[in-house]
């Protein structure tokens, strides 16, 4: 279980620093080409990542939450372990994808105000859904 979650954290990490590189490359990419922007462009991106989100959720639910229990019960169950990670792994891999489509959205010639709406949202997923241990979440107080 440690070394899954130890693996975890390194790609957790390794994934937030890309999302700044992101904005770093787009920065520095974008002040030398002049593109005109299309909106429409803009806004099927933007009902792509309302559509990432909820896959996120999804997957969040089926996979992570779902394995956690299991894992409370029977730690040494591997392909439950499995399934978990795995559930982390496309989580971060769908944040990720919402940076994408804002370094995107900002090589195709938007401001970084309008690409931010896409940096920020990935960035802020990825840290909401940090890898923890299965045991460590979700634990309540015994209130008797």
């Amino acid at each position: 279980m440690s070394s899954a979650l130890k693996m975890l954290r390194i790609v957790h990490i390794a994934m937030l620093i890309s999302i700044g590189m992101y904005v770093i490359v787009g920065e520095l990419v974008s002040s030398r080409s002049p593109i005109v922007a299309r909106p429409t462009f803009f806004y099927v991106l933007s009902v792509l990542s309302i559509t990432t989100i909820g896959v996120i959720l999804v997957v969040r639910r089926t996979l992570v939450l779902h394995s956690e229990t299991t894992l409370r019960v029977k730690s040494n169950d591997l392909a439950t372990l499995n399934r978990w990670r795995t559930g982390y792994i496309i989580t971060y891999a769908l944040s990720e994808s919402l940076a994408l489509f804002g370094l995107l959205v900002r090589l195709t010639g938007f401001s970084l105000s309008q690409a931010a709406t896409f940096y920020f949202p990935g960035f802020v997923l990825m840290l909401f859904f940090r890898p923890r241990s299965p045991a460590a979440e979700f634990s309540s107080p015994d209130l008797s």
